[in-house]
């Protein structure tokens, strides 16, 4: 029985057959130079899978699988307050008082698409691809409110944006009516490096159920569909990984590309706490918290998955609403762009100071979060190295 499957090729010098048959088994490979990165989408049988295993030019194999977008909760229209004023989420991470803006780096966000349209953006140059067949225009409005928290223009004195002097952003649409699947993701992923971006965000998550549903649905009994399932699950964390690994080595010629993904909102504390979900879980890419107010300090929230890198704020931030105006959201999916915009803050600083590598990138996002304004008694496992911060000097 034939399955589709991505297979992570490096580049070389000579052209090769991979080690099945099929329309993408001749491949040409690139010049010596620059690494790069092959992906090829096929249908293989198990077999053919363990021929690909021992080829040494194979940097992974997984099954196609479907993703989802990581819905967002307690969602409502708020009117532009009176006055200059600075979204909570801002001032947490402390991008409102950091001499940095994100001027000359270049961020990603690959999700719903943008409301191209939106006053938040004007200015900007957007680079806009669409990976789902339905067009570049965001028809849900989660790629719009992520974008704006990023890179966000001021909406009638309101500032959303944790880095508002971004001049240029490249935005996958990877997510469509029907969600999106693990193919689209990496083909976004390597699109968005290629563009030149320094950051990647992504707040979106494996869809493990979805895939086991429509194993359910082609015959397979229920048992040996969620065994199947799992197998490609692990395959796909593997697979990010490796991408991710490749990511790193590709950008470090040239630029910093650090990869952010948001946790998940699977959890329900008291009641249980889920860990973190894919791709957020691959090493390589950084994965994301979410923390919200209480009593004038912050705490994990209670959808947030466990075992994340770092956290941020993700409880009732406000920022652009598709069609126009602003909307308030919860959820990982609104912590993840607060960490890739404090990300986009870090990489020009060091773009002024020193060599910009994925490597020193992550360090400084990571390594400089703080403990300081969580409540008492918090988790190591919530809240991962603390809260993300600013660069301020």
């Amino acid at each position: 029985m034939k399955e589709k499957y991505v297979i992570l090729r490096k580049s070389g010098a000579f052209m090769t057959r991979s080690a099945f048959a099929g329309p993408t088994a001749l491949t040409l490979e690139m010049p010596l130079g620059a690494p790069s990165l092959k992906m090829d989408v096929d249908e293989v049988t198990k077999k053919d899978i363990k021929l690909l295993q021992r080829d040494q030019g194979v940097l992974g194999a997984a099954p196609v699988m479907p993703m989802k977008l990581i819905e967002p909760l307690n969602v409502t229209d708020v009117a532009a307050p009176s006055g200059e004023q600075v979204a909570w989420g801002v001032k947490a991470v402390r991008a409102d008082t950091s001499p940095f803006t994100g001027d000359g780096i270049v961020v990603a966000v690959l999700d719903t698409g943008i409301d191209a349209t939106h006053p938040a953006f004007a200015g900007v140059e957007l680079i806009r691809e669409d990976f789902t067949g339905e067009g570049v225009d965001d028809s849900h409005g989660h790629g719009t409110h992520c974008a704006g928290t990023i890179f966000g223009r001021d909406v009638n004195g309101f500032r959303i944006g944790i880095a508002p002097g971004v001049k240029k952003a490249v935005i996958g649409k990877v997510l469509g009516r029907e969600g999106g699947s693990t193919e689209q993701i990496w083909k976004a992923v390597q699109w968005a490096v290629e563009k030149g971006a320094n950051v990647v965000s992504m707040s979106l998550g494996m869809d493990f159920p979805g895939l086991v549903k429509i194993m359910i649905e082609q015959g397979i009994p229920p048992e040996p569909a969620a065994s199947r399932a799992l197998e490609g699950y692990r395959a796909n964390v593997l697979l990010f990984e490796n991408l991710a690994r490749f990511v790193d080595s590709q950008a470090s010629l040239v630029q910093g590309a650090v990869l952010v993904a948001a946790a998940g909102n699977e959890s329900n504390r008291p009641a249980w706490e889920i860990a973190v979900a894919p791709p957020a879980v691959a090493g390589g890419i950084v994965s994301v918290a979410a923390v919200g107010q209480q009593d004038g300090k912050l705490v994990v929230a209670k959808f947030s998955n466990t075992g994340a890198d770092i956290s941020a704020p993700g409880v009732g931030v406000i920022s652009a609403k598709l069609g126009g105006g602003l909307r308030s959201s919860s959820g990982t999916s609104m912590a993840c762009p607060h960490v890739a915009g404090v990300a986009v803050l870090w990489a020009e600083k060091m773009k002024k100071t020193l060599a910009l590598t994925p490597d020193r990138l992550i360090a400084n996002v990571v390594g400089k979060a703080t403990l300081a304004d969580l409540a008492p008694g918090f988790n190591a496992v919530d809240i991962g190295n603390g809260v993300v911060v600013a660069p301020q000097d």
